[in-house]
Order: C-alpha cells, then structure tokens, then sequence
C-alpha cells in the first residue's frame, strides 16, 4: 500500500532537510568544538530550513552509542581523537524523518565508521516489500562481522510514525529468531551499530538522561510544572525534547521543583546508552520508504 501523495511530499520535505543537516554537520563537528553548540546548530538549521526536530540533535561520543544531548549550560566539548555521532530527526506535520552520521578523529576507529556505513548500505539495497526482519538483521550482521567488527546486538533500526520516532516493528543488526515481514509503504529507520570485535557488542543504562518524552498526563501541584506541561503537551505531544528548550520558560529560582516534579511524574527518561565493554560505537542511519521492489532513500 503506497503513501498518499500529500503525506509523501512531507517524508520527503523531512527527509530532504535531514540530509541537508547531516551534511552541514560534517564541516562543524570538530575536535574542541562545544556540543551544545553543534546540537543548538543542528537544530536551528532544521527550523530554518521549514522544519521542526523530531528529536533533540544527539551528539554521543566514543563508547556512548546514543541519547546523549547538551543540557542547558553543557561544558563538554569534542574529545581529541574521538569517534562521534550526530543523529538528526525532522518532522513535518508529524512526519518524520531520522538520519545519523559517525565522524572520526582517530584513524585507528576508522573501520568502524566504513563498517557501519557498508552495512547500512546494504541494508538499504537489500530492503523490500515482503522480507523479514530476521533476513535483514542477518544481513547485517554478516557485512559487520566480514568486515571484521561487531554489531551491537541490543541497539536496533525502527519504524517510525506519525509524531512517533519508534514504533511497530524493530529492525535487528543481527540473526534473529522471532521476526515479522516489511510493508509496502512502511517508513523504517535503518540503523547499523558497530563495535569492535573483541567488545561485548552491547549497550548499557548510563547514569544521565538529558532527553525527554510526555508519558502520562498526572495532576500536578506546583504552578510552574503545570506551565511547563502545557508548554510540551501544546508543542511536542509525543516526541522527545530537550531540557534546553524549555528551561527558559519559567522563572530560573523555580525551575528545578518544577521540572523535578513534572519528571517524576509525567516523563519517560531516555538514558544515555554505553557500550558494556567501553568500546567505541559507529552509527550510521537512513529512514527508508519501502516499495513493492526495494525502497526510496528519504534521506
């Protein structure tokens, strides 16, 4: 089943901005630069150009394989010889479109980046209307482990929908046994991680979160939560965000009570995810259209 014409149109306006982005992003990150200002860059680049983030820009560095976003007065900055992903996502009208990309300042990690990029185009060429699940994270896994380097086993590629970044089914990047079979006209976010071989292949809860979603709609004592959840509910409904883009809206003495109070009972955290064996990670993602024959690239 194809996507109506108009709903098409703002996939590819998505898709279109995703990838202007992800370009720009390979000139600006750097090793010093602030992640803040590669995250607050990335983001406006996607306002400018017609679009909304579907998702705070994600920055995730080394052995951190992703959700990491700069908090309001983030100090970090680009390690020297780091391995780094920039993970973008633009909606328009709810319409989403997820793109990442991994840069490398250390020529030692450079084959986790070419690996994660094989794989990823392979995947893309191999994706169809009618494979399973299980094929594709086959597939994946073999171009990964031939070219000499791990999937991260518990990371995984998704379907996206309308003001839903995950949702339906989950796209493996590696065998697995319980699969289901890829629609026509299904948008999916192909997403190969890529570790060393000898590293554990898996990811871990980190201790921070410093992206955000509304869950659940409770009653809320403190005045400034109640503004706050009005503020989120009103402008990301069901996608995440970033504690930068709301900390300003209410006065900065009571921000903390009321942002505390609003997460304990209203969010879901997303924790940072950490390779087990502290191993660096490469990325590298597009969000897909799947046709009857293969696939139109969105981004």
């Amino acid at each position: 089943m194809s996507l109506p014409e108009e709903i098409l149109q703002k996939y590819e306006q998505a898709g279109r901005i995703a990838r202007e982005v992800r370009v720009e992003m390979k000139a600006l990150v750097q090793e010093d630069v602030p992640v803040i200002q590669i995250c607050e860059k990335a983001e406006a680049l996607v306002r400018e150009r017609g679009g909304l983030p579907a998702f705070p820009c994600n920055v995730s560095i080394n052995e951190v394989a992703a959700h990491y976003t700069s908090p309001p007065g983030d100090d970090l900055v680009i390690p020297p010889k780091s391995v780094v992903k920039v993970d973008v996502g633009v909606h328009v009208d709810g319409y989403i479109a997820d793109t990442a990309i991994t840069l490398g300042f250390n020529p030692s990690y450079s084959h986790l980046l070419r690996t994660a990029e094989k794989a990823l185009k392979l995947a893309t060429e191999s994706i169809y209307a009618g494979i399973s699940t299980t094929k594709l994270g086959s597939l994946i896994e073999d171009c990964i482990t031939k070219n000499g380097c791990k999937p991260v086993s518990n990371l995984t590629g998704h379907q996206v929908g309308r003001y839903l970044i995950h949702t339906g089914k989950s796209i493996p990047n590696v065998s697995h046994l319980i699969g289901s079979k890829i629609r026509e006209g299904e948008v999916i976010a192909i997403e190969p991680f890529v570790t060393e071989k000898s590293a554990k292949g898996k990811v871990k809860d980190g201790a921070e979160a410093t992206i955000f979603r509304l869950v659940k709609r409770k009653t809320l004592k403190d005045v400034y939560a109640k503004r706050l959840f009005g503020y989120i509910d009103a402008n990301y409904q069901t996608l995440p965000f970033s504690e930068r883009w709301i900390a300003g809206l209410v006065p900065r003495q009571h921000y903390s009570t009321a942002f505390q109070e609003l997460r304990s009972r209203c969010l879901m955290s997303y924790y940072t995810f950490i390779e087990v064996s502290g191993s660096p990670v490469a990325q590298a993602e597009h969000t897909v259209l799947v046709t009857k024959d293969g696939c139109k690239i969105l981004t």
